[in-house]
């Protein structure tokens, strides 16, 4: 034990000597050439491996980067729910699931390897289970169009998802992308909803013409909670019980900034626009066969952002199941920020969500406003939000009451991160 104590610190010393001796110029993640933008951006989803973000190892012919990372995040919340649900028999309250929270405590390091190759391991002290393990990816460029990544990262769908962490405009993701669907089946292994975020698996990718990306691949669909090999060959469809997604993009004016506002990025005119599919075979527990299909736009221009998103689920019950309808919903939100000073930006959002499905009345508008502050030259964000669960269409007060359950009608959070 002792001996393994003393290896570890000489290998500390060792890398802090090395990087106390690097030159200015020779810890440069990018070099002199790239564009500010690029020197913020790399793609590990978490943060952006920006020169000032702390230290970062370089080898002197830029081949070999290493570049260790945190990111904390806490929020204070409020939640308020409608009577609709509660029981107050047993004295269960409106206000609920609020208080402190920690969402992320996320340590990791991220860089390049032989020029070719990055990397991404990181761990989320915060989660519990499966969701500890946040990332782990190697990407193998053969060359710019084409790219191969393996591991656990995110899948392609969704710009809300597919932005950095510590780069969006609201400190919480939009309500139709989380919130499960409403089946009228009491199947409790059965929750979808439109997201589907981190999995396991193998993607091909890349830019092509430095405006055209596309990214394909095949994931376990189990999503961020499972690290293990658990699935089967499909009984309907007889091929590999995979989730199957793709997507495609257009960035007239180059590679743009997964970010939804940054200070130092307020003199930019970057456009996004994408579509993605996927096809999950045997997904929620084997019950059902579930196909998404999405539209994304972002827009970064000086200091305003505009993003929106629209996209489509549709879930097919396996036939062991015996249930032989199918059932759609669609969702989507538009969002604008704007830096109403150097490091103060404002944003609004309106999300949507057909929650109860296409073949039943009414759905569910949810406005929310969001102002950020980042805290200049300390890496600290502030961030503030409020939400409202709004409930238009139902044909009767029982598909309203019921389409809003277990979402919060009042929600407002106030959150403090920290990236280093």
């Amino acid at each position: 034990m002792k001996t393994s104590r003393i290896i570890a610190l000489s290998l500390a010393f060792t890398l802090f000597a090395q990087a106390k001796a690097e030159t200015e110029t020779e810890v440069n993640v990018a070099p002199d050439n790239k564009s500010n933008e690029e020197k913020l951006n790399m793609d590990n989803g978490v943060i952006p491996i920006a020169d000032d973000r702390g230290f970062t190892l370089q080898s002197k012919n830029g081949d070999f980067v290493f570049k260790p990372y945190m990111y904390l995040q806490t929020t204070l919340n409020f939640r308020y729910y409608d009577d609709e649900g509660l029981d107050k028999a047993y004295n269960q309250d409106n206000v609920a699931n609020s208080g402190f929270a920690m969402p992320y405590a996320i340590i990791g390091f991220t860089g390049k390897a032989f020029g070719k190759i990055d990397y991404n391991v990181c761990i989320n002290a915060a989660a519990s289970g499966g969701n500890v393990l946040q990332q782990a990816w190697i990407d193998y460029a053969v060359n710019p169009a084409i790219r191969f990544r393996a591991g656990k990262f995110k899948t392609p769908f969704t710009h809300a998802y597919l932005t950095t962490l510590g780069e969006t405009l609201f400190p919480s993701l939009p309500t139709s992308l989380t919130a499960c669907a409403i089946l009228p089946y009491s199947l409790n292994a059965v929750t979808p909803n439109i997201g589907t975020g981190f999995d396991l698996g193998v993607e091909m990718h890349g830019l092509i013409a430095n405006k055209f990306g596309y990214e394909v691949g095949l994931w376990n669909g189990t999503g961020s909670a499972q690290n293990g090999a658990t699935k089967t060959l499909s009984d309907d469809k007889h091929i590999p019980s995979l989730l199957y997604a793709g997507r495609l993009t257009f960035q007239p004016n180059g590679p743009m900034p997964m970010t939804q506002g940054n200070p130092k990025l307020q003199n930019l005119n970057k456009m996004l626009i994408g579509l993605s599919a996927n096809y999950n075979v045997e997904a929620e527990n084997e019950s059902t066969n579930d196909f998404r299909a999405g539209f994304e736009f972002a827009w970064l221009l000086n200091r305003f952002y505009f993003g929106a998103e629209a996209y489509y689920m549709s879930i097919g019950f396996t036939k062991r199941q015996k249930i032989s309808e199918t059932y759609k919903y669609w969702g989507g939100y538009a969002q604008v920020g704007y830096f109403v000073a150097r490091q103060w930006q404002l944003g609004l959002r309106y999300d949507f969500f057909d929650r109860n499905g296409t073949d039943k009345k009414g759905f569910l508008n949810m406005p929310a406003a969001s102002v950020n502050f980042f805290v200049p030259k300390t890496n600290i964000k502030l961030s503030a939000m409020y939400q409202y669960i709004g409930r238009k269409g139902h044909d009767t007060q029982l598909d309203r009451d019921l389409d809003d359950l277990g979402i919060s009608t009042h929600t407002a959070q106030v959150m403090m991160q920290y990236a280093f």
